[in-house]
């Protein structure tokens, strides 16, 4: 049963150790087949290097688990949420990679200081809130996910697939897991290079809106020019 979407999630969550995004098994990709209504996500707790697609954890909506036996990401309520209040998102990719938690332990959003930015993220990407007290204690996880979505009530998820959780760390998520790993590595790379941008020029402006715009919609507005026609980001 969703043999692909488990291959899927599985070679997404082995490129987050190839692309440098996680230390230990800080981090973790999961998918949705929404027709299904299941989520496959990574077993908490497993080395990457030894994921295989029969290991990943299978869960309905509801968070009950429909196939495998080890627990789940711990995680996954916040991944959960994400997919009940954004119908569109097909995968989502947590990590604690350290340019973009730097940003999120600083409680800032990440500024657009360049073209790099603008090419794939529609300007600054928002840091939430800090959880309340009562958040944490009640249902951390999911609460994190509700955070999220709070922070998005009115952003476009697509236009900006990718937040800061003030003190934690990045989300970011895409049409499918794969997109959703991509959209971790952009993000990552852009936050290091905001903070090499900081460290020459402390005051550093964002880049002009009408450069952001250009750059932005070169890629990703109606009359995209970069890549190929039928071609995903």
């Amino acid at each position: 049963m969703l043999r692909s979407l488990r291959e899927e999630v599985c070679e997404a969550n082995k490129a987050l150790l190839r692309n440098g995004l996680v230390i230990l098994t800080w981090g973790n990709v999961s998918g949705i087949d929404r027709d299904a209504g299941l989520v496959v996500v990574k077993p908490s707790g497993v080395p990457y290097e030894r994921l295989t697609p029969d290991g990943m954890v299978v869960v309905s909506l509801d968070g009950l688990q429909a196939e495998g036996n080890l627990r789940p990401s711990s995680d996954l309520p916040t991944h959960l949420e994400l997919y009940r209040a954004f119908p569109r998102v097909g995968g989502v990719t947590h990590t604690h990679s350290p340019s973009a938690v730097s940003f999120a332990q600083a409680r800032r959003a990440l500024p657009c200081y360049g073209t790099t930015h603008a090419d794939h993220f529609h300007g600054e990407v928002p840091c939430t809130r800090l959880l309340s007290p009562q958040e944490v204690a009640s249902d951390y996880e999911r609460n994190t996910g509700k955070l999220i979505v709070e922070t998005f009530r009115d952003r476009d998820t697509f236009a900006m697939p990718a937040v800061l959780v003030a003190g934690h760390g990045p989300f970011t998520w895409g049409v499918t897991a794969a997109d959703s790993l991509h959209n971790s590595v952009a993000l990552e790379a852009c936050a290091r290079m905001a903070l090499d941008t900081l460290a020459l020029e402390a005051s550093a402006a964002p880049l002009p809106a009408y450069i952001l715009e250009r750059h932005y919609n070169r890629k990703h507005g109606p009359a995209a020019t970069y890549g190929q026609r039928g071609q995903s980001r």
